[in-house]
């Protein structure tokens, strides 16, 4: 059959094809090998079992279902110095800062991942100056001029700038031009690859969430800590003047016959016990200034002046607000980083399968080359290569499939960790409740104690000077009321400080640091 219109069908042939190349690798491109990620649920119960009992000055409340607690939980203990202190550790804390530069390091990495879903173009200027050698391998081949081609393609021989037939001649030669390549997605490998960078990005996010999380808390317990520690030293060191009294009344007692040597020597060692437990409640307040001063990202010492005037133990609130279990997941960066470890594992599965298929790379270059650089920027030295380029994996060894192998084996792993990591935060929640109630319960029984053991200790005073009584009574009554009011303090300070471990289980905290400086850029 005859073409009435050969020049018709030679213009469209090209330009199907064209367009038949661009939607076959559009379609091909629509797809990403390797499984999609779907978030895991957590295993939580409906509610949590708050343990409390009655009589408990303080106890969890419920919050409604998609209520989140106060982040700045610290300020519910009401303690300004505590908050200023607070403010602090999260703009200045070192470990912080760390976490920040990490996660810098992480959107680096994404970016350059993400860099490989693009072209790459490059651009090229060279100038030589060559000399063949005339007993090389052009005159072993008997070539003495070659032909102009030759100099189209690179070669360096041609008639322009060679004077004779001598091929050893020296010649210059000017290029510059422009390069560029692609590698097209076609089994979706860069995507999964951009797809683990981001989840890694957000795992790096997500640690430092809780670096922030653990600062917040350490520091409101090593506060707690010192003014437990202050109290418990303002204790002792009232107990001592009021057994330095009592010394002074025994020797008087002494001296006028009503009390024995032996009187005298108990109130002594009384004295020195109460002597010998101050340095290590002087060196514990040391300690615990230092260790504010770690996390404030200060020297040691830096703190004393504005701590050292001693304050109450900051009061746990009456009610600590409890987010309802399913919010755990959102709350916690533990949590939220074992979900994006998880979600980049499975992305890396699909980079692995996509090693199986074929890989297509288009490539193409434009430039200009002449010997005379009075030609070089003419239309006619120009010169172009474009076109594709093929690459089929077919014998790797085994390589391929132990890569993919491996990265199952890490998802496996990494969906462990998860469950893992809820299991533990379950576990640390229920821990922490039951402590706070168990000590709260503690607490009360000994604030009794305490009020028995003063009224005790007044009692023996009082008969001692009317003679009623012995001074050992009042050694013995003393003792027992410095370690009532001692077993107080420290059980009133483990209230407090497993207040904050509850808080800290549950997540919060970390939402109101905001974005430390070196994060924001």
């Amino acid at each position: 059959m005859q073409d009435h219109h050969p020049a018709l069908r030679r213009r469209y042939t090209p330009a199907l094809a064209v367009a038949t190349a661009v939607a076959v690798t559009a379609l091909l491109g629509a797809c990403a090998v390797g499984p999609d990620y779907v978030k895991p649920e957590p295993q939580l119960p409906q509610a949590w079992d708050t343990h409390d009992q009655p009589g408990n000055a303080s106890h969890p409340v419920a919050l409604p279902a998609g209520q989140a607690a106060d982040p700045q939980w610290w300020k519910q203990f009401n303690d300004p110095e505590l908050d200023a202190l607070e403010q602090r550790a999260v703009t200045g804390n070192l470990d912080i800062q760390v976490a920040a530069s990490r996660l810098q390091q992480s959107r680096a990495a994404r970016r350059i991942v993400g860099a490989e879903a693009l072209p790459s173009v490059g651009a090229n200027a060279n100038y030589q100056r060559t000399g063949a050698s005339s007993s090389g391998l052009m005159s072993l081949l008997g070539v003495s001029n070659p032909p102009a081609s030759q100099m189209a393609n690179g070669t360096g021989y041609g008639n322009s700038g060679v004077q004779g037939n001598d091929v050893s001649e020296p010649f210059n030669l000017y290029q510059y031009g422009f390069d560029a390549s692609w590698e097209l997605d076609l089994w979706g490998r860069t995507r999964r690859q951009i797809e683990a960078a981001d989840a890694l990005a957000q795992a790096s996010d997500e640690t430092r969430h809780e670096t922030i999380l653990a600062v917040v808390a350490e520091t409101a317990a090593d506060y707690v800590q010192l003014r437990a520690s202050q109290a418990s030293l303002n204790t002792a060191t009232q107990m001592l003047d009021l057994a330095h009294r009592s010394l002074e009344l025994t020797q008087r007692r002494r001296a006028d016959g009503a009390a024995t040597d032996l009187d005298v020597i108990n109130a002594q060692a009384l004295v020195s016990s109460l002597e010998a437990a101050l340095p290590p409640l002087l060196q514990q307040n040391a300690h615990l200034i230092d260790a504010l001063s770690l996390l404030l990202a200060q020297p040691p010492g830096t703190l004393a002046q504005e701590l050292a005037t001693a304050q109450p133990v900051p009061p746990v609130p009456a009610a600590i607000p409890v987010e309802v279990p399913s919010g755990l997941a959102r709350r916690r960066p533990d949590i939220r980083r074992a979900d994006a470890l998880l979600h980049a594992a499975t992305a890396s599965i699909g980079v692995a399968k996509a090693d199986f298929y074929p890989s297509v790379t288009l490539s193409g270059s434009f430039g200009m080359q002449s010997m005379s650089f009075a030609s070089v920027g003419t239309w006619a030295a120009r010169q172009f290569a474009v076109g594709p380029t093929l690459s089929l994996p077919i014998f790797e060894g085994g390589r391929l499939r132990a890569q993919l192998n491996l990265r199952e084996a890490q998802q496996q792993e990494a969906a462990l960790a998860y469950q893992r990591t809820v299991l533990g935060a379950w576990n640390e929640i229920d821990d922490t409740l039951s402590a706070l109630s168990t000590e709260q319960q503690r607490r009360t029984s000994l604030a009794a104690n305490v009020a028995q053991s003063d009224h005790a200790w007044q009692l023996a005073t009082s008969r001692y000077q009317t003679g009623a009584g012995t001074q050992l009574d009042i050694l013995a009554t003393q003792r027992t009321t410095l370690a009532a009011k001692l077993d107080w303090i420290r059980s009133d300070t483990n209230v407090s400080l497993n207040a904050i471990r509850l808080y800290k289980a549950l997540g919060g905290g970390w939402e109101s640091a905001g974005e430390t400086p070196l994060a924001a850029r």
